[in-house]
């Protein structure tokens, strides 16, 4: 008889994964145990201490590198730097998730089966109080997105990104207003989540049998298996190509690239908008956590056939986002087309064939995500007595009305459009210049004229905002509680720091940029 042997696990190097899970189980007791009217507390408080906690072993585990979990998992720099960047944003999300003094009751249904647009929806949006049921799923999608960024086999992978993408669907359901819209968003989220995944899973179909053909190595999924097949197989190339084509759909569609980005402008409109920025930022970070480790540890050696096409998609993907941002009326359809854009520019530092371009892409994921999350604090500020007011045409004279908040969005702004001194100046150098030096020029070009054509949608919104007269629908901006306040000013001088002072970060980037095969 065989001996069965377990694969060794470092629980210490899994502990954040852990954190994050049990906590979300956690969650879950609480909602079924602690009584209605603690549990947004209870709750809140959980999550938030599960993250700083979680973030405290990721600073622990800075010097690990290893394999662990029968080498499903690998903790190495990129993994470490990207779990942090994670926890970090998903603090900020969770802080606009919490605050319920900008909207009374906070931003969520205050039951999820109610029928919308009926008298029991109205009543409910007078301000009931929300769910509380978004704290253990926003923390399983936190977990999930761990896991995401840690994989190192493609089933790990899957599993993970369903970990993620289930509640994420939830989530966006779950708006205190608009409920159609908001149904629909996460409707078509999920039917076009469902696709990618399906074409993610019949990637990893195509690339286990790919790697049937290594004399003398057993088939897997496992990185180190589809490396040492790409150099080494002598079967067909064609189940190779296949698999990797399907594999990346699967994570296109979660970084919101060309042609797999229609869901983005419906969903980031619909979602509630703290849920929106808590995608914009951390699902971001996950989407390219996983394409970097997929295309520089699994498939390194295909670079020369993969990077022509994922090149294209990236002109493709910025050109979508820089010009249909042009036509947006509403400001979170128009931070949409500026996600898509983006997820442009960050395929151009995936690939980018050097370290310099690991890092790079690296620090734009979370000069990125500090921004974005304060652009969507300051949209859930702009109301009316219908809740947020986001259509572009209510913004003319917000300067003249709140000129505080309206600096501050103009500077994210500035940001987005990649002015000097702001942390979009910086990101956006931090990856054009390793792919200049890579060879990758087209692709530098292409992302700079678009960097022009996408300054064109933010300048609007600032010349509305200062230079129009504020009329009788111009909203006003609400006084931000201490939650929104906190996740705004943190965003604020994050994008500031990281445009004066890139340099700690961006070492830190660099140090971590090495990963473990």
């Amino acid at each position: 008889m065989t001996e069965l042997k377990l694969p060794s696990i470092d629980y210490a190097a899994l502990s954040p994964i852990l954190i994050m899970l049990g906590a979300a189980l956690l969650g879950v007791l609480v909602e079924a145990l602690v009584p209605r009217r603690w549990r947004h507390v209870v709750q809140l408080t959980l999550a938030l201490l599960a993250v700083l906690a979680a973030l405290t072993m990721v600073v622990l585990s800075a010097d690990e590198r290893i394999v662990t979990a029968g080498r499903a998992l690998a903790i190495d720099g990129p993994t470490l730097f990207l779990q942090g960047a994670i926890l970090v944003l998903a603090a900020m999300a969770l802080l606009l998730i919490g605050d319920r003094s900008v909207e009374r009751g906070g931003a969520f249904v205050a039951q999820a089966a109610v029928t919308a647009e009926s008298a029991d929806d109205r009543r409910q949006a007078e301000g009931r109080n929300g769910l509380t049921e978004v704290y253990p799923l926003t923390t399983f999608a936190i977990g999930g997105m761990l896991i995401f960024v840690a994989a190192n086999d493609l089933l790990t992978m899957f599993i993970a990104l369903e970990v993620f993408s289930l509640p994420l669907y939830l989530l966006c359901a779950l708006a205190r207003r608009r409920r159609l819209l908001s149904q629909e968003a996460a409707m078509k989220y999920f039917l076009l989540g469902a696709y990618a995944s399906a074409f993610f899973l019949f990637g990893v179909a195509l690339i286990y049998g790919f790697t049937s053909g290594i004399p003398g190595r057993p088939a897997g999924v496992d990185f180190a298996t589809i490396d040492a097949a790409v150099s080494e197989s002598p079967a067909s190339p064609v189940l190779l190509f296949a698999g990797m084509a399907l594999l990346s759909i699967g994570l296109l569609f979660k970084a919101a690239a060309a042609p797999f980005h229609v869901w983005t402008p419906d969903v980031y409109q619909g979602a509630p908008t703290p849920v929106t920025g808590f995608m914009a930022a951390c699902t971001k970070v996950a989407a390219f956590g996983a394409l970097l480790r997929v295309f520089h540890v699994a498939f390194a050696d295909a670079s020369w056939d993969f990077t022509p096409v994922l090149g294209a998609v990236a002109v493709l993907t910025m050109l979508v986002g820089a010009v249909l941002a042009v036509t947006q009326t509403d400001i979170k359809r128009l931070l949409a087309y500026s996600s898509i854009a983006n997820a442009g520019y960050l395929l151009v530092g995936v690939l980018a064939p050097s370290r310099d371009g690991l890092s790079g892409t690296m620090f734009y994921l979370v000069a990125y995500g500090f921004s974005v999350l304060a652009a969507f604090a300051v949209v859930t500020l702009v109301r009316d007595s219908d809740g947020e007011a986001t259509h572009l045409s209510r913004w003319a004279g917000l300067g003249r009305r709140s000129p505080f908040f309206a600096a501050l969005f103009t500077f994210i702004l500035l940001a987005f459009a990649g002015i000097p001194l702001t942390s979009g100046f910086t990101s956006k150098f931090a990856i054009f210049g390793p792919a200049l030096d890579g060879g990758q020029a087209w692709l530098v070009i292409a992302g700079v004229l678009t960097s022009m054509v996408l300054a064109f949608p933010y300048l609007r919104v600032v010349v509305m905002m200062w230079l129009s007269e504020p009329g009788e629908s111009t909203p006003t901006v609400t006084v931000p509680g201490g939650l929104t306040a906190a996740a705004l000013t943190i965003g604020v001088l994050a994008t500031l720091v990281l445009g004066v002072a890139p340099a700690p970060l961006l070492d830190l980037a660099s140090g971590a940029a090495e990963f473990v095969r």
